[in-house]
Formats: C-alpha cells, sequence, structure tokens
C-alpha cells in the first residue's frame, strides 16, 4: 500500500473545497449546465441517462481496507447500495444527487480517496497489473512508477486541456494482465542488456469508433527518464493532435496518420530538445516514492500446509481453488481473485454489504490489502494457503465464490443502455442471460479459457474489440441489434477481433453465442487449444459458417 503524504492530502482536500463552490453555484444557476460541464467531468461526474454518474478512481487498481470500507459507505449513503468497478481500475456510482456529491467527494477524501481527472480531456487514471508486486517473475513492482506517473500528471497544467482523454497503463510481468496494448501509452518494465530496468513504450493504442492496437516507439527507456519521454510523448500529441474533430482527437489517430517511425521522430527530437528540464529521476527520488509504499511482514509458511491437505476432499472447495487461486511470490501464500460475475448479476457490480464483508475478509487473511482488475473483479494479494479453505466458505456466504475466473460466464461488459446517455443497446441483460446460458460449471471447464467482452455502443467501454468474444450493440431503425466478432484479445498478444457476420436482434444474442461456442468445440484440434487460438489456426470462415447456416 502506498501510503499519502500531506502534499496529497491537502491537494484532496482543496479540490473537494473546489468542488463544494462550484457545485453550489451549479445549484443556484450561477453557472450553466454547458460551464459546469468541463468543471464537473475533472471531478469524475458524467450526466448520463438518468442521473448523474460519478467515477472515484482506484489508482493502479490497490485499495486498503479502510477505503473500501468508505466506498460502501459512499454507496450507502449516497447510492442506491452498490457501485459498478470498471475496466480501468474505477468505481462507479449511479445514482448520486448533484447537491449530495461534495459530502460524498468529502467522506472519500478523509481516507486518501479522489475523483480527479477521471474524466475530462486530461491524464486518467494510471493502471496497472492487479497482481503488481507479488506475481511470481515479475521484473519489480510497476506501482512504483504508476505512482511516479500518478504524481506527475495529476493537474499537470499543460496537460490537464489535451485534445482528448489520455490513458496510460503499466506492466512487468511477462504476461500481459494491464491490457497495456490498448491504451494511449503502454509501459513494459524489462531489463537490458546491461541489466539496467527501464520500459518498452508503446504508443496509439486504444478501442471506441477506430480502434488500434498500440506499436513500439522506443524498446528501451530507462527509469531515470520515464518521466521526460512521457512528457515528449505528450507534447508532440498537444501540439499535433486533432482538436477540430472529437472523433480524430485520440493519440491513435495521429500515430495512424503520421506512421509510427515518423511520431517517434517527432518524439525523440522533442525529448532531446527538452534538455534538462528537471525530469531526470535520480535513484533518491525513486527510492523516496518506493519507500511509501508498505508490504506485508510475511511469515515462513509451508508450501503445503496440511489445512490445504484436508480441504482437498471438498469437490467444490477443489473446483475453487483451481480456478480462482493463483501463485504468489513468496511460498506459503497465494493470490485470489474473487469474481464479480454471479450467475445473472450485473458484471462488475458490488453490493455495500459485500464490500464491507470483503474489507473484513482482507483484514483476515490478506493484510488489509484489496486489488481491482480490468477484468471488473477484485483480488486479495496476500492469503496464506492454510487459510484458503475457510476463506472459501465466506466467499461463498457471500456470493463471491463463483468458480468461473477467465471462463465463458466471467463476462465484462459496460453498464449500457440502462444507465449511459451514450449507449444505441443493453449490455447487462445479455451478459446476465449469457451467464445462466453458461452457468453449468463443468461445461464452463469444458469450454476452458474464454473471454466475452460486451460493450453498448463504439465508445467500446466493454472493450469489444478485444475479446475473445466481442458483442457490440447498435441501433437499426429503433431496435437493439449486436455485432459480433471473433478472435481478439487483450494480452500481450493483442489483436483485435473480426466480425463473423450480420448484426443479430437482441433475442438472438445468447443463441448466436452458444453456437459460436459450439462450432469452436467441435472444430478445435484438443481438448487444451483455446477458443482464441482456434480462430487463429482456422480463421473466422469456418465458425461463421456453422453459425449463419440457417440465419
Amino acid at each position: 500500500m502506498y501510503a499519502y503524504d500531506e502534499l496529497d492530502r491537502t491537494l484532496i482536500n482543496e479540490r473537494v473545497s473546489e468542488f463544494r463552490d462550484q457545485v453550489k453555484r451549479r445549484l443556484s444557476g450561477e453557472l450553466t449546465e454547458d460551464e459546469f460541464k468541463i468543471l464537473r467531468l475533472q471531478n469524475g461526474v458524467y450526466l448520463q441517462l438518468h442521473a448523474y454518474m460519478f467515477r472515484v478512481a482506484i489508482p493502479y487498481g490497490t485499495l486498503s481496507s479502510k477505503q473500501l470500507r468508505r466506498l460502501a459507505h459512499v454507496a450507502r449513503r449516497y447510492d442506491r447500495g452498490y457501485g459498478h468497478f470498471t475496466t480501468r481500475q474505477n468505481i462507479q456510482f449511479n445514482w448520486i444527487k448533484l447537491a449530495e456529491l461534495p459530502d460524498a467527494l468529502s467522506d472519500l477524501a478523509e481516507v486518501g480517496i479522489h475523483a480527479m481527472q477521471t474524466s475530462g480531456n486530461n491524464m486518467r487514471n494510471v493502471t496497472s497489473d492487479q497482481w503488481a508486486g507479488v506475481a511470481p517473475g515479475e521484473i519489480e513492482d510497476p506501482r512504483i512508477w504508476s505512482e511516479i506517473l500518478r504524481q506527475h500528471t495529476t493537474l499537470h497544467p499543460e496537460f490537464s486541456f489535451l485534445p482528448r482523454k489520455f490513458k496510460i497503463a503499466i506492466t512487468a510481468s511477462e504476461h500481459d494482465r494491464a491490457a497495456i496494448k490498448i491504451h494511449d501509452i503502454g509501459l513494459r518494465l524489462h531489463k537490458n542488456a546491461d541489466g539496467e530496468t527501464g520500459f518498452e513504450v508503446l504508443v496509439g493504442g486504444g478501442l471506441g469508433r477506430t480502434p488500434f492496437i498500440a506499436k513500439t516507439i522506443k524498446p528501451f527507456v530507462h527509469g531515470r527518464d520515464i518521466l521526460s519521454y512521457v512528457e515528449a510523448i505528450l507534447r508532440v500529441y498537444n501540439q499535433y493532435g486533432r482538436r477540430d474533430n472529437i472523433y480524430k482527437a485520440r493519440i491513435k489517430i495521429l500515430v495512424h496518420e503520421l506512421g509510427i517511425e515518423k511520431f517517434a521522430r517527432e518524439v525523440e527530437e522533442e525529448w532531446k530538445a527538452m534538455g534538462d528540464v528537471g525530469l531526470t529521476l535520480d535513484h533518491a527520488a525513486i527510492e523516496e516514492v518506493r519507500s511509501r509504499f508498505s508490504y506485508p511482514p510475511y511469515e515462513k509458511l509451508p508450501h503445503m500446509p496440511d489445512e490445504l491437505k484436508q480441504a482437498a476432499h471438498d469437490p467444490l472447495f477443489e473446483r475453487w481453488r483451481k480456478n480462482s487461486v493463483a501463485p504468489h511470490k513468496v511460498q506459503g501464500y497465494s493470490i485470489v481473485t474473487l469474481s464479480l460475475k454471479p450467475v445473472g448479476g450485473p458484471p462488475g457490480d458490488a453490493t455495500a454489504e459485500q464490500m464491507d464483508a470483503v474489507a473484513d475478509l482482507a483484514d483476515k487473511y490478506s493484510f488489509g490489502e484489496i486489488r481491482v482488475g480490468h477484468e471488473q473483479n477484485l483480488a486479495l494479494p496476500h492469503v496464506a494457503k492454510r487459510d484458503l479453505p475457510q476463506l472459501f466458505k465466506a466467499l461463498d456466504r457471500l456470493g463471491l465464490a463463483t468458480p468461473n475466473v477467465n471462463l465463458v460466464t466471467d463476462i465484462i461488459a459496460c453498464p449500457g443502455l440502462d444507465y449511459c446517455s451514450l449507449a444505441n443497446a443493453r449490455s447487462i441483460p445479455i451478459a446476465q442471460e449469457l451467464t445462466r446460458r453458461f452457468a453449468n460449471h463443468d461445461t464452463a471447464d469444458l469450454i476452458g479459457r474464454l473471454h466475452i467482452n460486451i460493450s453498448g455502443c463504439i465508445n467500446a467501454c466493454g472493450h469489444h474489440h478485444v475479446g475473445h468474444i466481442g458483442i457490440l450493440g447498435v441501433e437499426k431503425n429503433g431496435e437493439e441489434f449486436y455485432q459480433i466478432t471473433i478472435g481478439g484479445r487483450a494480452d500481450e498478444n493483442a489483436q483485435l477481433g473480426t466480425l463473423i457476420g450480420p448484426a443479430v436482434p437482441y433475442a438472438e444474442v445468447a443463441d448466436v453465442i452458444e453456437d459460436i461456442v459450439e462450432a469452436y468445440l467441435a472444430l478445435r484440434d484438443r481438448p487444451e487449444e483455446l477458443f482464441v487460438d482456434t480462430v487463429k489456426r482456422l480463421g473466422v470462415e469456418p465458425i461463421r459458417e456453422r453459425v449463419y447456416a440457417t440465419r
């Protein structure tokens, strides 16, 4: 966990005071909605279909139990008793009244939580691997660098009014759990031939109306230079980004139009022209941030405790353990993923009661720490293996032990037309129906790893382009239709999915997905061949033929 210092606390409290005054002026009529818009956006407040939506940052996905309890308090006191965890390590509240927003923000500030720059044309929440700091084989904890970037970019005067929103993600593991290739800037920590730590820098990723996978702009930037290099990228974008066209304003369009080679030259020239602008990170500066992260006092524990051996006779526990428990870098400990995807439930939602209970479990079993993942699930990152059986029982009572992590019902979905004023179609009911269709755990295990992503509009908040199966809601003559893509992925081998056929009406979506899965089971080379690998081997056509043969 990172401990905020006095400067952090002062900044957060000052923003609360400023926003309280802005809301007061809006409610009195002194500010029009258009005048208020830019102010509320920089404090994470959207005007949605039915009410204001409040987006709260969870920097690099790390929460303390105290902070999670405060999020539960906000859900209970100001909203309708739940929150929605997003793909970018935020939490959204969909029903907060404008007049009460400053109080909610103030309550969150007391525990070091803010909503600064969670919306608007600025630097958004810097995200990272939800297993950061505990994943085996990790280069080092990427949250250190995420925090350095967070501090530098928060309220940065040059980057608070960019041509469009801007997102950075960082990973330090061979397997990318942060989806860095679909971000404006993706950073991959690695070591060069001399053993120095630095970053592969990728730029130009993003989904939405015109999706692109990020390209490598520089294979290695030393850690000491990462602030100045990121600033050079942002300066080039700020200068050349398309402010005249909202649909062409993202950096991905600039990179595409210039070409990666020319864009790289522009950045390199800007970086060299910057010279010494005080952004070089010396060892002391990096270590100062590192020192503010606390790590658990791990015990020396056996690899296979008696408690785990005894629990292995329980088939329900074993199914959950094999699905939701991952290796930890410290012997005797595990990383536990808590699925927020129960059968028939809205993906990513957690009730206030569940958040309070998870906070209690984190105190008891995970040194008071919780993580939020890109897949809209939670994780307890420091669980002793001996405690797994008791933790399973507690999570099962809470409805948080569904053994479907990375399986067909572990669906990523945006709120869709049920909440969002931009959406063309519903997302949540589609996800709910699919979880019912594939509720049988044996069937899900037979299918294997398969990611379904659903977006209610072309803005792609559900990241449908990179789902193994992607579902995009569109509007046709006033009715909800859905385009289906297959073969996408968001990991280190990220690629965009391919459209499989004509859009289908709402009532047929679940049937089409079932047909796609049946086609995959018939066509895969062996039981271990994943859906996305079958699509890569055969292409779309064999699956298209089977799915659309009778349509």
